[in-house]
C-alpha cells in the first residue's frame, strides 16, 4: 500500500501533484476496503487491475457518483425531482472534486429518428446552412428537418422506410377466429386482442377465413379505427374497432412491445425504402434546394471525410460562421477515427466504442475546462491503430486544462498514463485495495500483477494446429466488403482482425449465413440484469438448490425462494429497504429484519449439510464447487464458472454489480461442454485484465482440443498471437476498408506492410525491448 507521503520520494510525482489533487477518504463502495487515495489534477490517471477488483466501484460508483450527486444538489428542489438519482456512495469524503463528465460504453437509444447528424448537432447546422445559401430559397431551417412536419416526407413520416405486413404469414385461412385464425403472437384465442374481433359482432366466429367475402376480409385485416354501431353487449363501451394490420402497425411495431416479439415480427414484416422519398426522409420540395449542385440529402449520405471536402468548396461570406462550426465538429470526429461514418447513419447501429468516441469528439470542441472526464475502457472495440487516435484526443482534452480518469486494461492506453492506480490484489472480496500508485515507468519496474504482465513480450503459437476443414466464402459483398474471397479454417482457432468499421462484423455475418445453424453465437450482448438476477438464477441452479433443501427438510420448495413464500416480509426479498425521499436521493439501507439475507426466519431455519439457504447463496463459487461436489447437475455449471475465471463471485450476487467483462464470461460459461460445433465470438476479451485473458486463452485451447472451431473477432494482441490463423480486414473503415489484407498464420502478418495488425504486433514487441 502506497501512502501520499511516499509519492514525494519521486521528483516526477512531486511535479505532477503540485497543481492539485482529488482526495478520496475511506471509500467502502461495493468491495472497496476503506480506500484512501489522492489523484493528481490536470493529468491522465489510469485505473488498472483484475476484472472485478473494484476499479469501477472506485471511479464510477464513488468519484463520478458523488460529483454528479453534488452537482444535482445545486439545482432547486423542484428541478432535482426530474434529474437522475445517483445515490450517495459509501465514502467518508472526497475533497477538491471537479464536475464529472462520464463517457461510458453505452449504446445510444434505439430511436429510429436519431442519426449521427442529429445526435451530434451537425444536422441543425446543416439545415441552417441550406436555408441561408441554398438555391432556390424554399423556407427556413425547420423546412429541412425530417423530424418536423414542415420537412418530413408525408408517406413515411420522416423515417425513410415503410413497413409492409405479409398477411399470408399473419393468418391461417383454414381456421375460424375461434380456432385461432389470427396466428400472430398476442392475437391467439382468449387474449384481449382476440376478443376485439370475436366480440365485435362483425364476423361469424366459426367460419373459416377462406370462406370470407372480400368485404369481410378487408374489415378483418385493414379497417381503420372506427366505432361499431349497435355493438354487442360484450363489446367495451368506449372501444374502437381496428383491423389486424393497422393495429399491429400502431400498437406493436416501433413500440416497446416489439422488443418481446422480434422473431415473430421478422416473420411478417418487410421493411422497404419509402417509395416517395426513396429513403431521404424529406419532402420532394426540400430536395430541390441545392448548394454546389448537392441537396441536403446528398450531403447526409456522404461519409464525414467527403462532407469536409464539400464544406471546403463553400466560399459565400454569409455562411462563413456556420461552415466554421461544422468543420470543427466534423474535424473532431475525423481526427478520432470516425471519418468513415455517414451523417445519415442511424445511432441504433453504432457500436459502444463508436458512441464513446463520438462523445469524446464532442468535448474536444467544448470551451469548458477544469472538468474531470471519466472514461470506461475507451479501447473496447478498437484496433491498436484506432487507439493511437484516442490517445491523441485524450491528450488534447488534458492540455485544455482538464483531469482525465480512465478505467482500462489495454496496455497501449495504460502507457498513456501520467499516473497509474492499480486495484487488487484479487477480484470480488479478494480485491478492493490500492496495490500500486505511481508513474507508468514505475509500474513496469514494480512487482504488481499488472506491472509484471506489461513487461511480457508477445509469443506466437508454435506449432500452429492444422485445419480440419474450411468454409469457402466467395464474392462476398455484405455491407462494405468488396467482392471478398477467403477461406475460413475449421477445427482450430481463427481470429478476424482489422480497424473498427473495416468489415470484420460483415464477414462474420456472411459466415452466419453460410453456417445457417449448428453454431453458438456469443456476440456481445447485454445480459438482462436486475437486483433479483444472480449467477444462480442465470445458470438455472436455483430450482435444483431449492429442491434439495425442500427434500432434505420435507417442506415446499417455495420456502427457499426470496420472490415467494420464503421472502423477508419487510424488504420483500430484496435484502435492502429503499425509502423514496421525493426530490432527494432515495435512502438504501440493509434490511433491519433479515440483515440483507433476503429470507424470513422460518426459511432460514431449514438446513442442508449444515447450511441454510442464505449461507449457500453467499458462498463464493469456488467453495460452492466443493459443497455440491456430489450433485453433478449443480457442480458442472459451477465448474464452468471457474473455467471462465468467475470462481470468486457468490451464487447470490446481483448481476447488476457485475462488470461488462464478468457478464460476458458468465454468458460463455453457459455455453461450454459442447463438442463438434462452431463458436462465434465477438471481442471476448472486452473488459478483461491481461491475467484474465490468459485464463480465456487456456479455455479456448480446451474448446479446440474438444473438437470445436473458434472464430473470433478480436483486437487483443495476446489472443491474435495464440491463434492458429489470422484474417486481417482493412485497410481502413467504411468505404475505405472491406478488403482482405492478409490470411495466414499470425506471425506471418508482421512481414506484410499492408496489414495494420501485423505492424501492431511488431510495434508491441519493439516497445517491450525499450523497457
Amino acid at each position: 500500500m502506497y501512502t501520499f507521503e511516499d509519492i514525494f520520494e519521486s521528483r516526477s510525482l512531486l511535479i505532477l501533484f503540485e497543481k492539485g489533487y482529488i482526495a478520496v477518504h475511506d471509500a467502502e463502495q461495493n468491495n472497496l476496503h476503506h480506500v484512501d487515495l489522492k489523484i493528481p489534477k490536470y493529468a491522465i490517471t489510469v485505473f488498472a487491475g483484475l476484472s472485478g477488483s473494484g476499479k469501477s466501484s472506485l471511479v464510477f460508483d464513488t468519484i463520478a457518483a458523488e460529483s454528479r450527486r453534488e452537482l444535482n444538489e445545486t439545482f432547486p428542489s423542484f428541478t432535482q425531482q426530474y434529474l437522475p438519482k445517483y445515490g450517495q456512495p459509501q465514502v467518508g469524503s472526497i475533497d477538491h472534486l471537479p464536475v464529472a463528465i462520464v463517457i461510458e460504453q453505452k449504446r445510444i437509444g434505439k430511436n429510429a429518428r436519431s442519426t449521427l447528424a442529429t445526435y451530434t448537432g451537425i444536422y441543425s447546422l446543416l439545415r441552417l446552412l441550406f436555408s441561408r445559401i441554398g438555391k432556390p430559397f424554399i423556407g427556413y431551417s425547420d423546412t429541412f428537418s425530417f423530424n418536423l412536419p414542415q420537412g418530413m416526407c408525408p408517406t413515411c413520416q420522416g423515417l425513410g422506410y415503410v413497413d409492409d405486413i405479409n398477411v399470408h404469414k399473419l393468418i391461417d385461412p383454414n381456421k375460424s377466429l375461434n380456432q385461432g385464425a389470427i396466428t400472430f403472437v398476442s392475437f391467439g384465442p382468449d387474449t384481449w386482442r382476440w376478443r376485439r374481433y370475436v366480440n365485435s359482432g362483425l364476423f361469424d366466429n366459426d367460419k373459416p377465413l377462406k370462406d370470407y367475402s372480400k368485404d369481410e376480409m378487408d374489415k378483418l385485416l385493414y379497417a381503420p379505427q372506427q366505432t361499431i354501431p349497435n355493438a354487442p353487449a360484450k363489446w367495451p363501451r368506449t372501444a374502437l374497432y381496428e383491423g389486424v394490420v393497422p393495429r399491429i402497425k400502431r400498437s406493436i411495431i416501433g413500440k416497446k412491445e416489439a422488443e418481446h416479439h422480434q422473431a415473430a415480427l421478422a416473420e411478417i414484416v418487410t421493411r422497404q425504402p419509402c417509395p416517395t422519398c426513396h429513403g431521404t426522409r424529406l419532402r420532394p420540395e426540400v430536395l430541390t434546394n441545392h448548394i454546389n449542385n448537392l441537396n441536403i440529402a446528398d450531403v447526409l449520405a456522404m461519409d464525414l471525410v467527403n462532407v469536409q471536402k464539400f464544406l471546403n468548396t463553400i466560399t459565400v461570406p454569409l455562411a462563413k460562421d456556420v461552415v466554421r462550426e461544422l468543420q470543427g465538429k466534423i474535424g473532431s470526429l475525423i481526427d478520432i477515427g470516425l471519418g468513415y461514418l455517414t451523417l445519415d447513419r442511424g445511432t441504433s447501429s453504432l457500436s459502444g466504442g463508436e458512441t464513446q468516441r463520438i462523445k469524446i469528439a464532442k468535448f474536444l470542441t467544448s470551451a469548458l475546462v477544469d472538468m474531470v472526464y471519466i472514461l470506461d475502457e475507451p479501447s473496447v472495440g478498437l484496433h491498436p491503430h484506432d487507439i493511437e487516435l484516442i490517445k491523441k484526443a485524450l491528450r488534447r482534452l488534458k492540455e485544455k486544462g482538464n483531469t482525465i480518469l480512465i478505467v482500462e486494461h489495454n496496455p497501449a492506453l495504460i502507457a498513456l498514463a501520467d499516473y497509474v492506480v492499480e486495484i487488487g490484489p484479487g477480484a470480488g472480496t479478494f480485491g478492493g485495495h490500492v496495490t500500486f500508485t505511481g508513474t507508468y515507468d514505475e509500474l513496469l519496474r514494480s512487482n504488481t500483477l499488472t506491472g509484471r504482465l506489461l513487461q511480457e513480450r508477445l509469443t506466437f503459437r508454435q506449432p500452429t494446429r492444422p485445419a480440419k476443414d474450411t468454409i469457402s466464402l466467395r464474392n462476398v459483398t455484405v455491407h462494405n466488403l468488396k467482392h471478398v474471397n477467403v477461406d475460413v479454417p475449421l477445427g482450430i482457432e481463427t481470429v478476424i482482425s482489422g480497424v473498427a468499421g473495416s468489415g470484420k462484423s460483415s464477414l462474420m455475418a456472411a459466415l452466419r449465413r453460410h453456417l445457417q445453424d449448428g453454431y453458438i453465437d456469443l456476440a456481445q450482448g447485454e445480459i438482462g440484469a436486475n437486483r433479483r438476477s444472480t449467477p444462480a438464477t442465470y445458470l438455472d441452479l436455483l430450482d435444483p438448490i431449492r429442491k434439495m433443501f425442500g427434500q432434505a427438510n420435507h417442506v415446499s420448495t417455495t420456502w427457499f425462494s426470496y420472490n415467494s413464500r420464503g421472502a423477508c416480509p419487510l424488504c420483500k426479498g430484496k435484502g435492502v429497504t429503499i425509502t423514496n425521499m421525493a426530490f432527494m436521493d432515495p435512502v438504501v439501507q440493509v434490511c433491519e429484519q433479515c440483515h440483507g439475507r433476503r429470507y424470513n426466519d422460518q426459511a432460514l431455519s431449514y438446513h442442508y449439510h449444515g447450511k441454510n439457504i442464505s449461507d449457500v447463496l453467499t458462498m463464493p463459487i469456488d467453495q460452492a464447487i466443493d459443497f455440491f461436489a456430489d450433485v453433478p447437475a449443480i457442480h458442472a455449471p459451477l465448474a464452468n464458472m471457474a473455467r471462465v475465471g468467475l470462481a470468486y463471485l457468490t451464487l447470490g450476487q446481483p448481476l447488476t454489480t457485475l462488470s461488462g467483462g464478468e457478464k460476458q464470461r458468465l454468458n460463455l460459461a453457459v455455453q461450454l461442454n459442447k463438442t463438434g460445433t462452431v463458436y462465434l465470438l465477438d471481442e471476448p476479451t472486452a473488459g478483461l485484465h491481461l491475467q484474465d485473458v490468459k485464463k480465456l486463452l487456456k479455455l479456448f485451447d480446451e474448446l479446440v482440443a474438444a473438437g470445436n472451431s473458434l472464430i473470433i473477432v478480436e483486437h487483443n494482441l495476446q489472443v491474435i498471437c495464440q491463434a492458429d490463423w489470422l484474417i486481417d480486414v482493412g485497410p481502413n473503415a467504411g468505404i475505405y476498408g472491406g478488403k482482405i489484407l492478409y490470411s495466414g498464420t499470425p506471425q506471418g502478418a508482421m512481414a506484410v506492410p499492408a496489414s495494420r495488425t501485423g505492424q501492431a504486433l511488431q510495434e508491441y514487441n519493439a516497445a517491450r525491448n525499450t523497457h
